[in-house]
């Protein structure tokens, strides 16, 4: 059985830490560039329509050109889940920040709050649940790009795993791999709601 094989759980471990790097990537790189055009105008006007048309490209469409700069392995899985999950991370960042009250900002910039003091004590709090959203859009894309990125010249992960299923044509074994990423995406789905309503309550 999957669950007493010890090599099951490390195409899960290897998968799980491919998704981990890539949202890391996506939230580095998104909640600054939300929080940016979520503040400035400018900039909201100059990404906003760039932002909107990488979005609509599936990341799997950048599969040959990911392999052709970075070489086989784990970087161009990197690179795809990162550009997969980002967006949703961008743009509920963004909207968060243009729901902040803006008497609150008043009363700060009377205060001579410093940018810093504003971003920490009035901007991120109000954000952060938007974030989580966006975090949590972010996980359900990243988990369904994970498995045929996966195929892209690795030996290890849950997408490999499915192809090797088929390959010696063990369709009991592939079934019991889809059900388990079926389950490990929902309980990635579970960990951010119950994140979320800690945070918010």
């Amino acid at each position: 059985m999957l669950i007493q094989d010890s090599e099951t759980y490390t195409h899960i471990w290897m998968s799980l830490k491919r998704v981990l790097v890539g949202l890391g990537i996506a939230l580095l790189i998104g909640i600054p560039v939300g929080l940016l055009i979520g503040q400035n105008q400018k900039a909201d006007a100059l990404t906003s329509q760039i932002f909107q048309f990488l979005r609509m490209i599936s990341p799997l469409s950048w599969m040959p050109i990911a392999v052709m700069i970075l070489g086989v392995g784990d970087k161009p899985i990197y690179f795809l889940l990162a550009f997969a999950a980002i967006w949703p991370i961008i743009l509920n960042t963004a909207t968060g920040v243009k729901k902040v009250d803006p008497q609150l900002l008043k009363l700060a910039h009377s205060l001579d709050a410093t940018p810093g003091e504003i971003l920490q004590k009035i901007i991120w709090p109000s954000v952060l649940g938007q974030v989580l959203v966006g975090l949590r859009l972010a996980i359900g894309i990243v988990w369904i790009v994970l498995v045929p990125s996966e195929m892209l010249g690795v030996t290890s992960g849950l997408g490999y795993f499915i192809l090797d299923a088929r390959d010696r044509l063990d369709y009991t074994e592939l079934l019991s791999i889809i059900l388990i990423i079926g389950f490990i995406g929902f309980v990635l789905d579970r960990l951010v709601i119950t994140l979320q309503k800690r945070i918010t309550v």
